[in-house]
């Protein structure tokens, strides 16, 4: 007996117009769907992003107080590829990010600020779809905002943010989670692809760090590769996947 072929990979809703994606470091976006997110910008959807960190402790021959800055700045030029102007950093510390009440209470914040209707986030799960080990920044992070979607609509929870002027907000409809190794939907790669390896490429030190590959050969190939992974659930066609939990 053989396993039966996992479900076709429904289309991402598309009757929003403002999302907030929030990940752990620089990068994680543009690794993740910046192609869906240049197709939702190019769309007149408003979308902003918030990090927890500034990837400082990401490139092993960079002191974090050099790398910091840098890797904001190529977040910001990497956000701009895909049109996305508004670019927020929580200053939480790379590489050991706690999931807990701070977490969740920022994050609230931001969604409290932003008001969106789809929130972003990269794999909260242990593994990605490969059995490889996620890291505990991207877990902590993922599950977060998960519980964080939910907090920004309470009022009892962190009644500290309505004294600072954030009233509650309980528009968020849904929570996609990308790169995770069970997605439900998908946006088509196609329209935002070029995009996509332009804001990959912005983050230029990091990848000359992480790879001797020629860096666009390496961004087109990878993101390549990930968009395709998915056709045959998804009629065909290269996909930005999501798992899609809705609120």
């Amino acid at each position: 007996m053989t396993d039966s072929a996992p479900a076709p990979l429904r289309s991402m809703p598309d009757d929003w117009r403002r999302a907030l994606a929030v990940v752990a470091h620089p990068d994680d976006l543009e690794y993740g769907c910046s192609a869906a997110v240049a197709s939702w910008v190019a769309d007149g959807k408003d979308v902003a992003y918030l990090l927890a960190t500034r990837g400082e402790a990401g490139i092993d021959t960079l002191d974090p107080g050099r790398a910091g800055p840098l890797r904001e700045a190529e977040q910001r030029a990497a956000a701009a590829a895909v049109g996305v102007r508004a670019v927020e950093f929580l200053d939480h510390r790379d590489g050991v990010i706690e999931y807990g009440a701070s977490l969740r209470r920022d994050i609230a914040a931001a969604v409290r600020r932003h008001r969106p209707e789809l929130v972003i986030t990269l794999n909260h799960r242990d593994t990605w779809a490969a059995g490889a080990w996620n890291t505990p920044d991207h877990v902590a992070v993922g599950r977060a905002v998960l519980d964080a979607a939910a907090d920004a609509g309470n009022r009892w929870i962190f009644p500290e943010l309505a004294e600072q002027g954030l009233v509650p907000w309980n528009g968020v409809r849904w929570v996609a989670v990308a790169n995770s190794p069970t997605p439900s939907h998908a946006v088509s790669a196609e329209p935002g692809f070029e995009q996509g390896v332009r804001s990959l490429l912005r983050h230029r030190t990091y990848l000359e760090a992480l790879t001797a590959e020629d860096p666009e050969t390496y961004a087109r190939r990878f993101l390549g590769e990930s968009t395709g992974v998915h056709r045959a659930r998804f009629d065909g066609a290269p996909a930005v996947a999501f798992e899609l939990f809705s609120r």
